[in-house]
């Protein structure tokens, strides 16, 4: 049975808008798969998760067939949630919503490209996205704000090592010759991890208990002296 619009239209293969028929896609089997029907935004969670991860397979060790077939998963992964949201009975906003709400942000992050200012090297466009940023950002107190804590450990400990960067507060550097290319931060950061697996160390657990220390040292940088 073909999809159909909330009118009860049906979506045909031949129609044009590939993205549309993808989300009336997902408005028919929210409507008529009983698994679909219980899931809501926490429990769909797990699914964003493992999805993301895949695609991120894809993009460093997949062919061109996978990449294209992750992105379509993830890509799922939006219409879901803004599904669910659009049957909300307080607050509801649906697919179109999201893209409009996206069109505009990226209009306003690129003023080089939509109005007339000029930024000719990627640090000046940097400038620009951090501008409108920040004014979109303006009721934010503290450059931790919006950082999510649920990102992996690595990941994070980079974010905060700019952010460290931005509120003037240090971190301390690790001590002998830095690796020279990517693949010999890969040797080290497997060396570090090997020594703590000899010294029955949690690896993860030592990142995450740093970088709390360092956001401690960060917001006490944005203080304002006594």
């Amino acid at each position: 049975m073909a999809p159909s619009t909330p009118d009860g239209d049906r979506v045909t293969p031949t129609d044009p808008d590939a993205l549309r028929e993808a989300a009336l896609v997902m408005h028919a089997v929210r409507d008529r798969c009983v698994w679909t029907q219980q899931i809501d935004h926490r429990a769909l969670v797990p699914y964003l998760v493992e999805e993301s991860a895949e695609l991120i397979d894809a993009v460093e060790d997949g062919s061109r067939d996978e990449l294209r077939e992750e992105l379509g998963d993830l890509l799922w992964q939006v219409l879901f949630h803004a599904e669910i949201a659009s049957r909300d009975p307080e607050d509801p906003f649906d697919i179109d919503d999201v893209a409009r709400g996206l069109t505009d942000k990226m209009v306003r992050r690129h003023p080089h490209v939509f109005g007339d200012a000029v930024a000719d090297t990627p640090e000046e466009v940097l400038v620009h996205w951090n501008a409108a940023k920040a004014a979109e950002k303006s009721a934010r107190t503290s450059v931790l704000d919006g950082v999510s804590e649920r990102m992996p450990s690595l990941a994070l400990a980079q974010k905060l090592l700019s952010k460290a960067s931005q509120a003037g507060a240090s971190a301390s550097e690790e001590p002998g010759d830095p690796p020279a290319s990517e693949a010999q931060l890969g040797d080290a950061l497997l060396a570090l991890v090997g020594t703590a697996r000899a010294n029955g160390w949690d690896a993860e657990r030592a990142l995450r208990e740093r970088l709390r220390r360092l956001e401690s040292d960060i917001r006490a940088a944005e203080a304002p002296s006594p």
